[in-house]
Formats: C-alpha cells, sequence, structure tokens
C-alpha cells in the first residue's frame, strides 16, 4: 500500500470543544467544519493534519460507536519546545509531565487534551550513548 496522506481522527463527543483546544492552542485551522466532523491542518505546516469526529457519527461501524479516543498520545515535533512549554503554562493547560530531557533523545513535555488524549511536545536532542547504539544507522539526532 502506498499511502498518500495520514493524520489521526480522534473520536469524542465533544466535538467543536476539542477542535477549538487544537485551533487555539496547537494552531491548527479548519479546513472542513461540520457538527459531527472537523478537519483541521497545522497553520505552520500543511502536512500535518488532525481530524475530530463524533464518536457516534453513522460512518463508524455500530459495533464501535460511542467510543472516544483513548490510549493515545499525540507527538508534536516542534524547533523550540521551551517556548511552547511556557506558552502551554501561560495557557493554563493541565500538564502531566513538567518539560525534561530524556535519554533516549527528547526534550519535552506532556499535556491532556479536553478528551483525555495525551499531547507530547518534543524537541529532538542527542540521545546518551547507550541509546545511540539503538537507532539505525544516520536515525539519531546530531
Amino acid at each position: 500500500m502506498k499511502s498518500t496522506s495520514y493524520y489521526p481522527v480522534l473520536m469524542t463527543d465533544r466535538v467543536a470543544e476539542t477542535a477549538r483546544f487544537y485551533q487555539v492552542h496547537f494552531r491548527f485551522i479548519s479546513l472542513f467544519d461540520s457538527d459531527w466532523y472537523v478537519h483541521l491542518q497545522s497553520s505552520e505546516d500543511p502536512s500535518v493534519n488532525l481530524a475530530i469526529l463524533d464518536g457516534q457519527h453513522r460512518t463508524i461501524p455500530a459495533s464501535a460507536r460511542g467510543g472516544k479516543a483513548s490510549g493515545v498520545l499525540l507527538n508534536f515535533e516542534v524547533d523550540d519546545v521551551d517556548a511552547e512549554y511556557e506558552r502551554a503554562q501561560a495557557q493554563g493547560l493541565t500538564v502531566l509531565l513538567a518539560l525534561r530531557d530524556e535519554p533516549f533523545g527528547q526534550r519535552h513535555f506532556i499535556v491532556q487534551g479536553p478528551d483525555g488524549v495525551l499531547i507530547d511536545v518534543i524537541k529532538p536532542i542527542p540521545p546518551d550513548e547507550e541509546f545511540l547504539r539503538q537507532y539505525a544507522a544516520g536515525a539519531a539526532t546530531a
């Protein structure tokens, strides 16, 4: 299969509120907006997309209706994670993991969206020697 596009679709019972959260806090714009589905695109990078879907909508198989996004961690890689952390705190977002460096090669923090979805805001950093060996050739941040 050759994919031509990929983006997550979060099922929720609060479509408008969830879409607004990503627009306000993560600078997404709406490309399609209805009461049951909103397609969002990053205002800074058109290849970054996210959709919000009413979990009760008829396009969802009956056996899966009523579901909400759970067990999902959205990763957003950014140029200046420190500035984004300050902005998240200033906006009153629920910070579940404070800004920190990880030995496997990330400086990051985690916030929570309105439906409990976790959002990991990341800047790749050089990994410690122990983790560097686990990366494929050329894949680690220099």
